[in-house]
């Protein structure tokens, strides 16, 4: 009897998940991976050539951290581990695995999957992320789920609470391991991540997205009271005003945008934002709401100077980025390469047109027949893949996987390089424009009368002087000689604006020299001047009862 009543005791335990993204060490060419995927989002395909000068940070699994929020099992994501390291975990007796991971990742998952069955061959498997959008990944991998789509709902179905229960959100800064030219900020500058909703209603043919989750859109936070509870929250919990929104159109709800700032406006809560947004969407809101709101990064997707998508249809770019970027309003745009308009000419206009907009950051990636995209099965069914290309090159960043009528694979490499070499050519560094723009949008929100725009005015203001300290580095070390000009301006404006620097301003910008110099000597001596995010482990409690 007391047997049994240990083993009913037993089978009344909640399982254990253990939720793991792939293993390191990233951005080298080995049997699990290749050079171009670090893990490092703007250093991988934003500001790749901007050397010195290239932000660097990481970023949590953010969607790991989410799910294990949202169910009622003990929980533990373990983000960026080793091999050995997971191994590891894995033998502390999980009942679930869950792997994320994306297309250039699928040998990494293949292998963690196959660890699994030989060190924990009682652990269920789990498969998400983009990458279980591959056809026959379930033959290919060895698993016992596939989770497609909205995970959270998935993960509920198998362990509760119930799919329509509120969505807890996890609290989390959203990147770490930060630096700007060799200069460390972390503690700084700090920004909270909201994971306000998942999916995209506009169905671009090459999106991931947006196929992933059908077309639909899924929010999490589904109105504007609910959005500004959650930052409140945050601030309260970690001393953050500043917000790294995970949403693939925030403002294109626009109801729920216009509710949070009518909320931020009636409580004095001068928030700021970074968001992605279509421009039809920017469009529509217009600059004067986006100041109040305070958005200080936008990503916006351009694609081409042809408006081949309903998104972009009457969008002046020019103008739009110009005026966005008049209001403080740091824009990164994204362009697409080896469109199938795209020939020797065509391209170059492309290029071109891109670079013209001036934007703070621009970013280019090749058209990408991902799995599970409009533009996959097209291709696919006409025969346009290259067979025999390993999914590690799947990432837009290398070379094309399909056959194009103007460009080899080799030479989409050359062009893709060639056109952010020329971005930084002619723009310069992407902070040094991050710092134009700041001090602008602290111009245009100066005398203001309104009491919520004075209030904006003080943020914008703190938030232009933290640049201070970078512009005499930067005109030291500047690339060229456009962008020691453009420094130059900049360095002016800012005394000005805010007068000659301070005591405390001369001393950051000496020290800033001291460390430009020690990440110069680091680029030359760390091979393709790698960083490797460290493993972290965090656990969660299920609710009780």
């Amino acid at each position: 009897m007391l047997q049994w009543g240990i083993m009913a005791s037993r089978t009344k335990q909640r399982p254990r998940l253990l939720l793991s993204s792939v293993f390191g060490p990233y951005g080298v060419d080995d049997q699990y991976g290749r050079r171009e995927n670090i893990m490092e989002l703007s250093h991988n395909q934003v500001t790749r050539e901007q050397g010195l000068f290239s932000p660097r940070v990481h970023n949590e699994s953010y969607c790991l951290h989410l799910l294990a929020q949202n169910v009622d099992v003990p929980s533990t994501v373990l983000d960026f581990p080793s091999e050995q390291r997971f191994v590891k975990e894995l033998k502390k007796g999980y009942d679930y695995l869950g792997i994320s991971f994306i297309m250039p990742n699928f040998v990494k998952a293949k292998r963690m999957a196959e660890l699994a069955r030989r060190h924990a061959p009682g652990t269920k498997i789990i498969l998400g992320g983009h990458g279980t959008a591959i056809d026959g990944v379930e033959s290919a991998i060895p698993c016992d789920h596939i989770c497609r789509g909205d995970g959270v709902g998935f993960l509920r179905g198998l362990f509760g609470p119930a799919v329509t229960a509120p969505i807890r959100h996890p609290m989390m800064e959203a990147s770490f391991n930060r630096y700007v030219m060799g200069i460390p900020i972390d503690g700084r500058v700090r920004a909270a991540v909201v994971l306000s909703g998942v999916g995209c209603v506009n169905g671009c043919r090459f999106c991931c997205t947006s196929h992933f989750f059908d077309k639909r859109y899924i929010p999490f936070l589904d109105t504007g009271k609910e959005t500004f509870d959650l930052c409140r929250k945050l601030e309260a919990a970690m001393g953050i005003t500043d917000f790294s929104v995970m949403d693939e159109n925030f403002l294109k709800h626009e109801t729920r945008a216009r509710d949070l700032l009518a909320l931020m406006e009636k409580h004095g809560k001068p928030y700021t934002f970074s968001l992605f947004s279509s421009a039809e969407v920017v469009r529509k809101v217009g600059l004067g709401f986006l100041q109040r709101l305070g958005v200080e990064f936008l990503w916006m997707g351009v694609e081409s100077k042809r408006a081949l998508f309903e998104k972009n249809r009457g969008a002046d770019f020019v103008s739009l980025v110009r005026d966005l970027r008049g209001q403080g309003i740091n824009v990164l745009t994204s362009g697409i390469l080896f469109l199938e308009h795209h020939d020797k000419a065509s391209i170059h206009e492309d290029i071109d047109f891109m670079v013209s907009l001036d934007a703070d950051f621009v970013q280019f990636m090749q058209l990408g027949p991902a799995p599970g995209t409009q533009l996959y099965f097209d291709y696919r069914d006409s025969g346009k893949l290259i067979q025999g290309v390993p999914y590690e090159e799947w990432h837009g960043q290398g070379r094309i996987w399909f056959r194009h009528p103007h460009f080899t694979p080799a030479e989409s490499e050359d062009y893709l390089r060639k056109a952010f070499q020329k971005d930084f050519a002619v723009n310069g560094p992407s902070i040094l424009r991050m710092a134009d723009t700041v001090l602008r949008g602290a111009r245009a929100t100066a005398g203001a009368t309104d009491p919520f725009l004075k209030l904006r005015h003080q943020v914008r203001r703190r938030h232009a002087l933290r640049h201070y300290p970078l512009l005499g580095p930067l005109v030291t070390f500047a690339p060229n000689a456009r962008a020691k000009q453009l420094a130059c301006r900049v360095l002016e404006d800012y005394r000005r604006f805010f007068g000659p620097p301070s005591l405390g301003t001369r001393l950051k910008s000496a020290a800033a020299h001291v460390l430009m110099v020690k990440e110069m000597i680091r680029e030359k001596l760390v091979a393709g001047n790698l960083r490797q995010p460290p493993t972290i482990v965090t656990t969660y409690r299920p609710r009780a009862g």
